[in-house]
């Protein structure tokens, strides 16, 4: 027999018995965050905050209720999620590692500024930026945007390494073309801060064509830097791409091990089958390549049992 707060955890994860109601929770809620995110969006013309202000307002203390409730019953129930049961230490000491993973603090930070509202006095500009910052609760239903931030903390070092040298090549670019043009355009090339505008349109491409060189060695340098940018930015490019691809293989044989799993009787019986469906959910597979990858194992599971040579049954 579940407790309610075992059911209020599967409810959120939706897990178990609680995966259908589940889903219909994380439909609601994507909803109410895209409703959210538009409405901040349009509260900023001036003339539409003053003719639907109520409106306005409705969305955003109905918004920051949900939204509080939802953060107290993540915190509340945190405990009995299978990660944080593996914890040693007290229900006070799990809730607290909760509170400091990624996926919290954007829950927090979601409900925050309309709660330090009520007792400070915030520029409406300012509060309503860090109110947008709601869009990234999306993240907790995306997949492939899990998938993206996993690739991130994958290659975390490497492309560390990656802007380091591009912050060399920058520093070098700028002091190099404040030597070349800076007695020609004095000012637009006054220093090499100034200088360091024209360095990262050039590194990054953009090339917005408001500060260019105009002496002949200054153009020459300004294609060189071109030529180098190409590689310069194509390399945290790379890693992204390699490593999203990495999580995506890693999670495909995270599912064809569990189905090997599911068929060590020889079939997948409905039990399994919804645990595969589950472990599918999670792991953000489509339906067609879960299926796909069930028969496949499922006929190399068959064929195993039969003698290559002679074709009688093992």
């Amino acid at each position: 027999m579940l407790t309610t707060r075992q059911k209020v955890a599967s409810l959120l994860e939706s897990s178990g018995r609680h995966q259908k109601a589940g889903h219909i929770l994380d439909v609601f809620l994507i909803c109410l965050i895209m409703i959210n995110v538009i409405a901040i969006v349009l509260e900023s013309v001036a003339s539409l905050a003053q003719t639907y202000r109520t409106v306005f307002l409705v969305i955003e203390v109905g918004s920051v209720a949900i939204f509080t409730l939802e953060y107290l019953a993540r915190l509340w129930s945190c405990v009995d999620k299978i990660e944080y049961k593996q914890v040693k230490g007290s229900n006070l000491k799990k809730r607290f590692k909760y509170a400091l993973t990624p996926l919290a603090i954007i829950d927090l930070l979601a409900i925050a500024p309309t709660i330090l509202m009520m007792f400070f006095s915030f520029d409406l500009r300012f509060l309503r930026v860090v109110r947008l910052l709601r869009i990234f609760k999306l993240t907790r239903y995306s997949k492939a945007m899990q998938l993206l931030l996993a690739a991130f903390k994958e290659e975390a070092s490497s492309l560390m390494a990656a802007f380091f040298i591009m912050s060399v090549v920058l520093i070098m670019a700028s002091c190099g073309i404040y030597l070349i043009e800076h007695d020609v355009q004095p000012n637009k090339f006054g220093s090499i801060p100034d200088a360091m505008w024209w360095a990262m349109a050039t590194l990054t491409t953009v090339g917005y064509g408001d500060v260019v060189p105009i002496t002949p060695l200054g153009r020459f340098f300004g294609g060189v830097i071109t030529m180098l940018s190409m590689g310069m930015v194509a390399i945290p490019t790379g890693l992204l791409a390699s490593s999203f691809a990495e999580q995506l293989r890693k999670r495909r044989e995270v599912f064809h091990e569990a189905v090997l799993h599911s068929l060590i009787d020889g079939h997948v019986d409905e039990e399994e089958r919804a645990h595969l469906e589950a472990l599918r959910v999670e792991l953000g597979l489509s339906a067609a390549e879960a299926n796909q990858a069930i028969k496949v194992m499922t006929n190399k599971r068959v064929h195993s049992q039969y003698c290559r040579h002679c074709g009688h049954k093992l």
